[in-house]
């Protein structure tokens, strides 16, 4: 059964006549896709026009009200049980392979109030995010196996009818003949806190869904996306350089920060000053402590009997809380909020009075309190580490759904931009940064500020210099035994190099914090022996701590991130260097070179030996080979516990 659907929406306008189709043999498309936890926006540019972004802002079952976001949900309807061979035979492409909208699916507007979904199915992704109270693991997997999904399969049939009524859109615009012969880039964001393995079962979902190959599609993280464009179209007055500048992208569910350097005007171009941090204090907290508050209001019975028997009632006041309240509350101008409750009996004693519910401004700036107070710890934390390292903040961006709210944007400039001024003295003492009044600024777009900078990323390239990890990052190795450093029951004897050795040390590559630059990349720098017949294909693993100091050894408080698979086969035998025992015993040995590149949201390894880079291998995609070497594989394990880059 096909899910109801509007009539078909017309073509994205952005307040121009549409321009004649250009030539696709001298075109790119970038399409930016924000998938986030609650809503999902799509932007697009052409390299012709670098400067105009259609968002997508008409969806099915939206009843022809634009909307630059759509729900992040989805469901899949089954037919009756006596007559099925297995769900996954019931969900079919439909005849356009561009736009691979499945039968079987409900998605974004197209649900009754009541109708169950998947929500909040991009927190799964990721195993180390905690999941916020109201979505059950149990319920979500429960829906899965119903119709015999997983998770990326749920997340690749939602991003598969996105793209697929993305690319209807675009076709309406430039034709089909444009859409199906122009080259598409594709460029998906990514929360800044995302593990490896979510990332990259992010581009599984996405390579299923229709939109290239894994090494085709592009990351970047959802704060760098935000600052891209918030700092390339509204640009904080009087910016200049060595200025620091935070973005907070405040969402649905999560908020995820990053600070930022200013290091060149002209062209913009910046560093990241801290490690960027992240949490689940995003706005859908605010419905559910509204449901609360509500229920508290006019009694628990009152309450389901409503959600239950008149569900039309509640959704009018969970829409007005959303729509209005989250957005606009000021406390200055609104002294009491009137909520609509449609349908229920006046109530003296509840407040309720001719269909509606009075809260003072005391009480909707009650329910704000604890997500501000989170959000404002978040962004606390990154003026701290800048100003540890003496740095200065100029200026907080906010961006995000939660990001326009008035009442955050009013919480965060008392909080940062009404400090009062350090004590009088007669000698003049230099401002540390403590007191400093700190520019809080709500872009216009903040919404979209994501997909928007996604879109200007895939057109322009990034302008971010410098990122930091998160963690420390190393290899484990042999080194010879030393009585004063080791336990003497950690040694063996090593009959190639002939003395006492000890194994399992750990050699850090890169420290907590260290700037990491993609045109620089980090060395990690290798010695191996080979027995003649002994395969050439070593492995190690990247392993990562998030304490600090890091330890000298290998111990089990330490994460292993992914293996690192290197096939030294092809590398021409000349470069091996022939050694011999004192017993005669001759084996190769080979110095080489793992050289990482940390992207936005993105990692690349680099084989050199003897100074020559032999192959390159993009993180979770193989690409080509270089020299007609094999290639340096990675190969992801499992659920890796951190992220190996910052971004």
């Amino acid at each position: 059964m096909d899910p109801p659907s509007s009539a078909p929406p017309p073509p994205p306008s952005n307040g121009s006549t549409t321009p004649p189709p250009p030539d696709p043999e001298r075109e790119r498309l970038i399409i930016a896709i924000d998938f986030g936890t609650t809503f999902s926006g799509v932007a697009t540019a052409l390299t012709s026009s670098p400067n105009t972004l259609t968002v997508i802002n008409t969806w099915p079952g939206s009843n022809n009200l634009t909307s630059e976001k759509v729900p992040s949900e989805i469901a899949y309807i089954l037919p009756p049980a006596e007559g099925r061979t297995g769900a996954k035979n019931d969900i079919t492409p439909e005849q356009n392979p561009l736009a691979p909208v499945k039968r079987g699916i409900k998605w974004g507007y197209q649900f009754r109030p009541e109708e169950q979904r998947l929500r909040c199915i991009k927190l799964f992704l990721d195993r180390n995010q905690k999941l916020p109270s109201w979505v059950s693991p149990l319920e979500t997997a429960g829906m899965l196996r119903k119709s015999d999904r997983t998770v990326i399969d749920g997340v690749a049939d939602f991003l598969s009818v996105l793209w697929g009524h993305t690319n209807e859109c675009l076709e309406r615009r430039y034709g089909e003949a444009f859409m199906r012969d122009v080259e598409k880039e594709f460029v998906l964001t990514v929360p800044a806190v995302w593990s490896d393995s979510a990332k990259n079962a992010t581009l599984q979902a996405a390579e299923r869904a229709g939109m290239g190959t894994k090494s085709e599609i592009k990351l970047i993280s959802e704060p760098e996306a935000a600052a891209v464009y918030a700092l390339k179209m509204t640009p904080p007055k009087g910016l200049k350089r060595g200025d620091n500048i935070i973005v907070c992208d405040a969402g649905g569910g999560t908020v995820d920060l990053i600070s930022y350097k200013v290091t060149s005007l002209n062209p913009l171009r910046v560093e990241e000053s801290a490690v960027g941090s992240g949490g689940l204090c995003g706005s859908a907290f605010l419905n559910y402590r509204f449901a609360d508050y509500i229920k508290a209001r006019i009694g628990p019975g009152v309450f389901e009997n409503m959600r239950e028997k008149k569900p039309k009632t509640w959704q009018m006041a969970l829409k007005y809380f959303e729509e209005f309240v989250k957005r606009n509350f000021n406390e200055e101008e609104h002294s009491e909020v009137n909520v609509p409750l449609p349908g229920l009996p006046d109530d003296e004693e509840a407040g309720i009075d001719s269909g509606f519910l009075m809260m003072t401004a005391g009480e909707v700036a009650h329910i704000f309190e604890p997500v501000i107070k989170e959000v404002i710890a978040l962004v606390r934390s990154q003026i701290d580490a800048v100003q540890s390292k003496g740095g200065l903040v100029s200026g907080i961006i906010l961006v995000g759904g939660f990001g326009q709210s008035h009442h955050l944007y009013a919480q965060l400039k008392q909080t940062f931009n009404a400090a009062p001024p350090p004590p009088y003295s007669e000698q003049p003492v230099h401002d540390n940064g403590v007191h400093q009044n700190i520019e809080v600024l709500q872009p216009q777009h903040a919404w979209t500020a994501v997909v928007r900078g996604a879109a200007l990323r895939g057109i322009e390239g990034s302008m971010v210099e410098r990122r930091r990890s998160r963690y420390a990052y190393g290899t484990s190795y042999a080194t010879v035994f030393d009585a004063a450093k080791h336990p003497a029951a950690d040694r063996y004897w090593s009959p190639l190099w002939e003395r006492w050795m000890v194994s399992d040390r750990m050699q850090w590559h890169i420290a907590k914090g260290t700037p990491i630059s993609a045109e620089e990349p980090i060395s990690f720098h290798y010695t191996r022996n080979f027995r003649p017949g002994q395969s050439l294909i070593v492995e190690d693993d990247l392993i990562a701590c998030e304490d600090e100091p890091a330890p000298d050894a290998h111990i089990k408080e330490l994460i292993s991130v992914c293996k690192l698979t290197t096939d030294l086969g092809t590398v021409p035998r000349s470069l091996f260097t022939r050694l011999t025992t004192t017993k005669g015993v001759e084996f190769d040995n080979l110095d080489f070179e793992l050289h990482m590149k940390i992207e936005s949201a993105d990692l690349v390894f680099e084989l050199h030996v003897d100074g020559v880079k032999r192959s390159i291998q993009r993180a979770g995609a193989v690409t080509d080979s270089l020299e007609g070497l094999r290639l340096l594989i990675l190969e992801i394990q499992g659920q890796p516990k951190v992220d190996i880059s910052q971004a």
